[in-house]
């Protein structure tokens, strides 16, 4: 059928624009090439299917054979979230730049969401304070990576319903004049550190009265390593954390203070953990919502002590 000049420039046109809703993760520039050239050949032959494809965008890149991949950063340190290891036991994914596998709980939600969708996965391994900057630049689509939606993450950057929900608790050694506490005000006078950038160090430990706060640690490996050499009384951190810590530390005791008044008194969105996404992406934070939105609170725990389970004592 021969078509007006007018009507194939609008039809091109429209596969264009289309095919820019595939950037929401990496592999964008190949599948808009691809719904461009779908476009193109729609107009040409009048092939109305075709014409529909390249306005869809997402059904030209399948044609063509090409997924999204989706590039998720995180430490790759920080037990059992994520971690490093040396081969893929257990379904690690390979560290891109590197001959190394990440595992752990966050990897496991980043199969599963890239399962659910249809993208490939990548991880990108990056210091606990590049994790922000590396999504708000664009270097990666997401980060998975125990991070609390606090307001003030929530001012840079975006984030998905929880994917996970952390209680606070307290780490000591055994044998240690807190190792009784009953409440954060029989931790009065401890000295104590936790990590960088985090509602353990920032909000929980300016709640233990006259403490003696050390400067934070980088991550939560060299919190535990605090702890376990002596330099402190106790480390805050979140449950998950907190246990693998007893897998890896036998002499470590956990304290978990139950909530009210005796407790660190934290919100939940501190609480609450979750993906951050550069602003505005609401195509890719809907897909994801679409996936963690079936999951369940028993979910999410029996995924957690899996990967405790399977987490290296090393990290």
């Amino acid at each position: 059928m021969k078509m007006s000049a007018k009507k194939v420039l609008g039809l091109i046109l429209a596969g264009v624009l289309a095919a820019g809703s595939l950037t929401a993760c990496g592999g964008g520039s190949t599948a808009a090439t691809a719904a461009d050239t779908k476009a193109e050949t729609a107009a040409a032959a009048g092939d109305a299917k075709a014409e529909g494809d390249a306005a869809a965008g997402t059904t030209a890149a399948a044609d063509s054979g090409e997924k999204k991949t989706l590039r998720v950063a995180m430490e790759c340190a920080y037990a059992p979230y994520n971690w490093t290891q040396p081969d893929d036991s257990n379904g690690a994914v390979a560290i891109a730049d590197s001959n190394e596998f990440a595992y752990g709980y966050d990897v496991m939600m980043a199969k599963k969401i890239c399962e659910e969708l249809g993208y490939d996965l990548e991880i990108v391994r990056l210091d606990w304070d590049s994790l922000i900057p590396a999504v708000t630049t664009g270097q990666v689509d997401c980060v998975i990576a125990g991070q609390s939606i606090t307001s003030e993450r929530l001012q840079a950057v975006d984030f998905t319903e929880p994917y996970y929900y952390a209680t606070i608790v307290t780490l000591v050694k055994e044998g240690s004049k807190y190792a009784d506490a009953k409440s954060v005000a029989d931790l009065a006078g401890a000295t104590c550190t936790s990590q960088q950038s985090t509602i353990w160090y920032n909000t929980c430990l300016p709640q233990i009265q006259d403490a003696n706060v050390l400067a934070a640690t980088a991550s939560a490996p060299d919190m535990l390593m605090s702890l376990n050499a002596d330099k402190c009384d106790l480390v805050v951190t979140d449950q998950p954390t907190g246990k693998g810590a007893l897998i890896a530390y036998p002499n470590f005791k956990m304290i978990e203070f139950g909530g009210g008044d005796a407790d660190f008194q934290v919100t939940d969105e501190d609480i609450n953990i979750g993906i951050s996404l550069k602003k505005g992406n609401t195509e890719l934070k809907d897909a994801i919502n679409s996936v963690l939105t079936k999951m369940t609170k028993d979910d999410f725990s029996k995924m957690m002590d899996e990967a405790i389970s399977v987490q290296p004592l090393a990290n």
